[in-house]
């Protein structure tokens, strides 16, 4: 846990991870709150930080109070987050995200409708920009011309990222969210060329990671899977050829790393049910990929401890923990005590349950 590892370009003093974790107090406009250079910069110690889940762009947006990366001011606030992070001796990564039809019109009104693969209403509801539940309306199918828009936005979210100094980006493709509703068949009944076969299913995804590579270097470059996930109503008639599938694709691409979720935790939604009998991806697909693997869902310090030792991993990364232990990696490797999280406190607010966690 506490020696050094490459990710493709980016050096890691340790192999702990903290995990994109949603927290949904962004300010007017999505700008990240000035709180966040504090939440981020105390969590320094890790190995490598991932951002919250960074939308592309409005229609993008899937809850209320989450933060974008298509403005100048976002841009600028991140990167005041960026240089906190640096300046403590950190690593930092953008995951940017579109949540497809997990969202609600009131958080884009001038966009309309949310935006899928296909017109497939998701089963439950969803938190609009009241924060209050609803029922979730049926998607626009994208047409040829909203992917070519998706794939600029991309770009444009990496140009920012960079200008804000980020150490690389993830792309989010796992939870339920856009790119995963495009890979798996439950959600993409296209009859296009991103519909159908699995390569068709997996083209999207190759377009977006050759669309950020046209700012970052591939090395800088990482990709978040989620195989077996039911989160978000999700489902495929045959994950384990599809993600065998995804990761023989991504091995094409020399990225920084694949960052996959264990099923066994739903790790979203601040959920902390684990199934004991949910197949261990890292002994599935690790095998398959042949660059650098971060392992996430439900660890603590000795389950880590084991995953890296039994070679399934090169890195953990922890959620829920780093949430209530600024200090997580001091605190795992002086073996104190943890703090426990507040699960009332995890999204929304200001800085109780944000800011205001002890250190040692």
């Amino acid at each position: 846990m506490f020696t050094p590892v490459k990710l493709g370009a980016i050096e890691l003093k340790n192999r702990l991870v903290m995990a994109p974790l949603t927290r949904m107090r962004a300010i007017a406009g999505e700008v990240p709150s000035p709180l966040a250079k504090i939440y981020y910069s105390q969590r320094a110690g890790a190995g490598l930080i991932i951002s919250e889940a960074t939308q592309i762009s409005p229609i993008g947006q899937g809850y209320p109070a989450t933060p974008g990366i298509y403005s100048a001011a976002q841009t600028a606030e991140w990167k005041e987050i960026v240089a906190a992070v640096h300046a403590k001796g950190g690593k930092i990564v953008a995951q940017l995200w579109h949540v497809g039809r997990i969202s609600h019109s009131s958080l884009h009104p001038e966009q309309g409708l949310p935006e899928a693969p296909s017109a497939i209403v998701p089963a439950g509801q969803t938190y609009g920009a009241d924060w209050k539940l609803h029922d979730y309306e049926t998607p626009k199918a994208m047409t040829g011309e909203d992917i070519a828009r998706l794939l600029s936005d991309f770009e444009l979210a990496a140009k920012n990222a960079q200008a804000a100094g980020f150490d690389g980006i993830e792309i989010h493709s796992a939870n339920g969210y856009l790119l995963d509703q495009f890979l798996q068949d439950k959600t993409n009944q296209r009859t296009d060329g991103y519909g159908g076969s699995i390569e068709n299913r997996m083209r999207l995804l190759g377009e977006v990671i050759e669309s950020i590579a046209k700012v970052y270097p591939s090395d800088r470059i990482g990709v978040r899977l989620s195989p077996y996930g039911s989160f978000n109503d999700m489902g495929d008639s045959d994950p384990v050829a599809l993600f065998n599938a995804v990761i023989q694709k991504l091995n094409g691409y020399q990225l920084a790393y694949v960052h996959m979720i264990e099923p066994r935790s739903t790790s979203a939604g601040g959920n902390d049910q684990v199934d004991a009998g949910a197949p261990i991806t890292s002994e599935i697909f690790r095998a398959a990929y042949q660059g650098q693997f971060i392992s996430a869902g439900g660890y603590d310090q000795a389950m880590g401890e084991a995953v890296l030792e039994a070679g399934l991993a090169d890195a953990v990364a922890y959620g829920r923990l780093y949430i209530s232990n600024p200090d997580l990696a001091e605190r795992f490797e002086q073996g104190a005590p943890l703090n426990p999280y507040d699960r009332a406190t995890f999204y929304g607010g200001a800085e109780v349950g944000y800011t205001d966690y002890p250190a040692l």
